[in-house]
């Protein structure tokens, strides 16, 4: 149901999504430190929708169904915003690319496969992705200028940001190929 807690905090997420881009627009330290709080709210909220589902028993198909958007939207409008501010280092730019494929031909099977009344079920690899991608968006979002806000200006957070980017890109193909080949064995091709 739409209003039950764990779609409610989906729903949120998304609607972070303008504020956050608006904020990492901006461009600077106070508004990257923001920024980085709301992207902070927003991995919470990822953890917490799922975790209040199976424990209140409120799994739902539309929250099975708009999680996965939710991460996907996140995901992508940040890296694309990041991309259009130069935040990307370390050419991690292509990481970026490789992910938003993956992201996309993913999709595109789970959507095919629901039309054959199949299921693609999440794994622990893609999960792992996950959480690799939001680490590194994190230190992307707070960015140089946040950490030096908040006198941590010794550490390099663009550059550790675009290192777990380009980490992120191994469990993000290996999963992708996982799914991939798991679909097609279901196909009749």
């Amino acid at each position: 149901m739409l209003t039950d807690l764990p779609n409610i905090l989906t729903l949120l997420r998304i609607a972070a999504i303008p504020v956050l881009i608006g904020l990492v627009a901006n461009q600077s330290g106070g508004m990257d430190v923001l920024a980085w709080g709301v992207y902070i709210v927003a991995c919470v909220t990822d953890y917490l929708d799922g975790a209040l589902a199976r424990s209140r028993g409120q799994m739902s198909d539309l929250g099975r169904m708009m999680d996965p958007i939710a991460d996907k939207m996140l995901v992508g409008a940040l890296l694309l915003m990041l991309a259009g501010i130069g935040q990307l280092r370390l050419f991690s730019l292509y990481a970026a690319i490789i992910i938003m494929l993956r992201e996309i031909a993913i999709s595109g099977l789970r959507e095919y496969m629901a039309t054959c009344n199949e299921k693609v079920p999440s794994t622990q690899l893609a999960k792992w992705k996950t959480a690799i991608q939001m680490f590194a968006i994190g230190f992307l979002v707070l960015g140089d200028k946040g950490a030096a806000i908040l006198n941590l200006s010794f550490i390099p957070c663009v550059y550790i940001g675009s290192v777990l980017l380009w980490l992120s890109v191994i469990p993000t193909v290996l999963s992708g190929w996982g799914y991939l080949r798991a679909g097609f064995t279901r196909m009749n091709v």
